[in-house]
């Protein structure tokens, strides 16, 4: 799956497209409280057995859980920072310990997911590309998510919820960002 988010200025409050026809896959809403950042829901805009959208995860930034699909994690139980090396601060996230675990890395305008495969080396499952960056004169890329099809049949929601949980707070802890996360997006 390859998808790109509709507001280039706002993953938490945009839609996901489809790259090749442009049709809405997801929506993020995210509701705001004088504390700051309050819910993020993601929708399904295209349900296969409903009309109209289906709220398929959340996060829920005050008390630091994560929902998918009705089921609530804190975040501190799904995530788990290792050293790798001196400067390397590796993230590990799970939903739970029969599933897979992601690495979580940002380098270069980009966060990525790998796994490893049965054989020990590793593949990446995941990439959110976050190019955003003010031009004078041209246009902004848009942020791009593609998940492989192991993803996608595994951990599409959670790793959704992972890349924007992971980007909204290097926004937040970034000196352009003012607030708390929307302001500087």
């Amino acid at each position: 799956m390859e998808a790109k988010f509709d507001n280039k200025a706002n993953i938490l409050n945009a839609r996901l497209l489809a790259t090749h026809d442009n049709s809405p896959i997801y929506a993020t809403k995210t509701n705001f409280t004088f504390r700051g950042r309050d819910i993020t829901l993601l929708q399904d805009t295209n349900p296969a057995l409903s009309t109209g959208s289906v709220t398929v995860g959340a996060i829920h930034w005050n008390d630091k859980i994560m929902e998918v699909n009705g089921q609530k994690k804190k975040v501190a139980d799904l995530k788990e920072k290792r050293k790798d090396g001196f400067l390397n601060k590796a993230r590990y996230w799970r939903w739970s310990a029969e599933r897979r675990e992601y690495e979580i890395k940002y380098t270069n305008d980009e966060w990525t997911a790998t796994t490893l495969k049965s054989d020990g080396t590793p593949k990446i499952v995941g990439r959110f590309a976050v190019p955003y960056r003010p031009h004078l004169f041209t246009k902004a890329d848009p942020p791009l998510l593609s998940l492989t099809r192991t993803a996608l049949a595994e951990d599409e929601i959670f790793l959704l919820l992972v890349f924007i949980y992971s980007e909204a707070k290097r926004q937040s802890d970034t000196n352009s960002s003012v607030g708390n996360g929307s302001e500087g997006w």
